[in-house]
C-alpha cells in the first residue's frame, strides 16, 4: 500500500485531478443543461465524500478524497485542471480528461497494483454515478433515459483506457 508520501508534488497532483475528471468526462459526452450538469456536479462530490467515510475504502482512495477536505487539495486540483484541460470542444474535454485519468492511474500502477486496481475501481464508479446522476432528453424532467448512449460510449472509452493499466 502507498501513500501520499510515496508521490512526487506532481504526482500527487495527477492523483488529485483523476476523481473529479471521471466526473467531466461524462458530463462533456452529452452536456445536459444547468439541472443536469448540478446533478451531474453533485454525484461527483458524493463519489468524493462517500470515499471519504468509507470504511472500508482503499487507503489510498480515502487520502485522495481527504485532500479535497482542505482547501489546499481543492486549489490544487482546481489549478491542475484549469492548466491541463484549457478550453476546447466537449469532445476534446472529454478526450483530455480520459488521458488525465490514465496518466494518474498509470503512477498509481507503478507504485502498487492493488492501490491500482482500487483506483481504477474508484475512477470508474465515479463516472457511472455521473452518468446515472440525470436523465437524458425528454421535457421538463419528463421522459429521457438515464444514461445517454453517448456517456455509455464514454464509460466504455473510460474503461477501455483504464483496463489497459491495471
Amino acid at each position: 500500500m502507498v501513500s501520499q508520501a510515496d508521490f512526487t508534488a506532481e504526482e500527487w497532483q495527477l492523483l488529485l485531478e483523476a476523481p473529479v475528471l471521471a466526473g467531466m468526462a461524462v458530463t462533456a459526452a452529452e452536456p445536459s443543461g444547468v439541472w443536469g450538469l448540478l446533478k451531474e456536479s453533485l454525484a461527483a462530490g458524493g463519489a468524493l465524500a462517500r470515499a471519504r467515510t468509507d470504511a472500508a475504502a482503499n487507503p489510498l482512495v480515502k487520502a485522495v478524497a481527504d485532500a479535497y477536505a482542505g482547501a489546499e487539495g481543492r486549489t490544487a486540483a482546481r489549478e491542475g485542471l484549469r492548466a491541463q484541460l484549457g478550453g476546447g470542444s466537449p469532445g476534446e474535454l472529454k478526450q483530455k480528461a480520459i488521458a488525465g485519468m490514465a496518466r494518474a492511474l498509470a503512477v498509481v500502477a507503478a507504485k502498487d497494483a492493488a492501490d491500482a486496481a482500487a483506483f481504477r475501481d474508484w475512477l470508474e464508479d465515479t463516472a457511472r454515478h455521473v452518468a446515472e446522476a440525470s436523465t437524458e432528453g425528454g421535457f421538463l424532467g419528463f421522459g429521457g433515459v438515464r444514461v445517454s448512449d453517448a456517456e455509455k460510449a464514454t464509460m466504455a472509452e473510460i474503461e477501455k483506457a483504464l483496463r489497459t493499466i491495471a
